[in-house]
């Protein structure tokens, strides 16, 4: 991963390549980041751009011996610690282990952006819950005991330190505040909540902030060719997250626009007949594009509120959502969009907890068309 390859961050880039550059480099940084951030893809380049052989101004070459190695993960003094399911004493530890740095390689490779449930599926663990084991930090110690085989610097990078087992993470403090010379620890956590104090007073933060509304839309446009009304669609059930925007993509070509206005049109008509054809179709869609219908009505909900306030400068619709908002505005009042939005999200609520799909939708529509007319 080079820094070229993550959109947006400039900021942040030219800080972490500056500390570099003055020889200031902190012996251990956290990577801090809401889940859909793009922190572990930044430290991933920042491991590469420290084991560059040849520098740029503004990135690693990409083509010396550090760096081919560093793209494909296999860079000998780069080290991983990652989270993973407990190995049972009937398993051969050392093959399982092996089998299991293969897969994650291949995971950062195929799914840069990726997330832990992404990598959770990738080694078929969904019913396992993941974590850090205790062994591990002692692989840690053993680990950076070693002088550095091809490089000035060794990295360990921990991703999910916050699944560390507290043991773990006890293990590890000692080293972590007094690292062997030119050994840096990268963590990269969706949760410094979750932390223990002394692992984060031990760190030094570089808070990564989701993509905005440009930044995933230039790359949908240059990466993947996504025309411009599904983009704003997805931007807006994105909502900064680009793993997710990836993610929708591939799901269903689902125009939520379209859909939800017409939802709208017939709760405020009172169609019942195409409420109830509109449930039926709702029960018939696979439960992620049911979830993005609701989470793309409260980003609508979101919209028509904007304008209905005369902040428009800030809204996020465009063109024929942006119709659509301006004239749903002028039939909504303040209140009938906080009603509005506390139906769908309680209504998200009980379709998250397995409730009848069909039930759910329609109930919510008649809900919506009571207020609609009121």
């Amino acid at each position: 991963m080079k820094f070229a390859d993550i959109p947006g961050l400039a900021d942040i880039k030219a800080r972490l390549i500056d500390s570099v550059k003055q020889n200031h480099i902190a012996h251990a940084q956290l990577f801090l980041g809401k889940a859909g951030a793009l922190n572990l893809p930044l430290a991933l380049a920042y491991a590469t751009y420290l084991h560059c052989e040849n520098k740029g101004e503004h990135d690693s070459c990409g083509t010396c011996a550090a760096c081919s190695k560093n793209l494909k993960y296999i860079h000998p003094d780069t080290s991983f610690v990652f989270p993973f399911r407990s190995i049972p004493k009937s398993e051969d530890a050392d093959q399982v282990k092996a089998e299991t740095l293969k897969q994650w390689r291949n995971f950062l490779l195929n799914q840069p952006f990726d997330d832990l449930s992404g990598w959770i599926n990738t080694y078929e663990g969904e019913d396992k819950p993941a974590s850090i084991s205790v062994e591990t930090s002692r692989e840690i110690i053993r680990t950076l005991s070693l002088k550095p085989f091809e490089s000035k610097y060794k990295v360990m990078l921990i991703w999910q330190p916050e699944l560390m087992h507290p043991s773990a993470a006890n293990g590890i403090l000692k080293i972590l505040e007094e690292p062997p010379p030119n050994t840096f620890f990268l963590l990269v956590s969706n949760a410094a909540e979750r932390l223990l104090p002394t692992v984060l007073s031990r760190t030094q933060l570089v808070q990564v902030p989701l993509s905005t509304d440009a930044e995933i839309d230039i790359f949908l446009s240059e990466t993947h060719k996504v025309p411009e009304a599904r983009r704003a669609e997805i931007i807006q059930l994105a909502d900064g997250n680009l793993n997710l925007a990836i993610n929708l993509i591939e799901s269903e070509d689902d125009h939520y626009a379209d859909r939800f206005a017409d939802w709208m049109r017939s709760c405020f008509k009172r169609d019942y007949k195409k409420l109830v054809t509109f449930a039926d179709d709702f029960h018939d869609l696979d439960k992620l594009n049911q979830r993005n219908l609701f989470q793309y009505g409260l980003g609508l909900m979101r919209e028509t509120l904007l304008h209905r306030s005369g902040a428009e400068a800030i809204s996020r619709a465009k063109s024929g959502e942006l119709k659509f908002v301006k004239d749903f505005s002028k039939v909504m009042t303040v209140e009938k969009i906080a009603a509005v939005n506390t139906l769908i999200s309680t209504a998200h609520y009980h379709l998250e907890r397995n409730g009848s799909a069909k039930m759910i939708f329609l109930d919510l529509s008649l809900q919506i068309a009571n207020v609609l007319k009121s």
